[in-house]
């Protein structure tokens, strides 16, 4: 009997897909209560545990959060941009279709088609603090493109609000872009905006 065929081998795998899923949100938590080295220490765990050709759920999840994590917003434009990749494997892919249905078990995790306009977001707050405002533009529009996916929600109004943020900032900025002046206070590796408020989107918790 194929793994296929094994209902015991399919809940197997499933309940080790959760398992990471768990252990993700875990480290995920340890970050927003603001230990921010070691979660940085706890998710390269996990990353390489994962492996580099592992589960595309995992990747995309993992990374995504990683990037809060950075310093430096040049590694948070790279693990953003791993997080999109793995994005991309996943809706892609079609032995990875049961993926939906396996975030769609985590109660607070959207489809992985409505990470998509979080995950251009985050590019274009990146891009931006990098000052290279065509990017930021550019992953802007596709995050505006997506966002009909997102629910009406506390997480879909904080990525809209967070659009819209950085529509402002980057008009204000003019074609010419340019990295702002940092917030006294502000956490590197954070866009903010002229009242210092966060422009990135939230982190949907797996």
């Amino acid at each position: 009997m194929s793994v296929e065929d094994d209902p015991v081998a399919e809940q197997q795998e499933q309940a080790a897909a959760d398992a990471m899923m768990t252990r993700i949100g875990q480290v995920a938590m340890l970050l927003h209560g603001g230990d921010r080295e070691e979660a940085r220490g706890r998710f390269l765990d996990l990353w390489t545990e994962i492996g580099e050709d592992g589960d595309a759920l995992h990747r995309c999840t993992l990374a995504h959060y990683m990037a809060d994590a950075q310093d430096d917003p040049s590694d948070e434009l790279a693990w953003d941009l791993r997080a999109l990749s793995a994005a991309d494997t996943v809706t892609d892919t079609p032995t990875d279709r049961p993926t939906d249905a396996r975030i769609a078990e985590h109660q607070q995790s959207p489809a992985v088609r409505a990470f998509y306009p979080s995950l251009h977001l985050s590019l274009a707050v990146d891009y931006a603090n990098l000052g290279r405002s065509e990017a930021a533009r550019s992953h802007l529009r596709r995050a505006r493109d997506t966002v009909g996916v997102l629910g009406d929600d506390a997480y879909g109004d904080g990525v809209r609000a967070g659009i819209g943020r950085l529509e402002l900032r980057l008009d204000e900025e003019g074609p010419s872009g340019g990295a702002p002046e940092p917030t006294p206070g502000q956490t590197p590796g954070q866009g903010r905006g002229p009242g210092g408020e966060t422009l990135g989107p939230p982190r949907q918790r797996p």
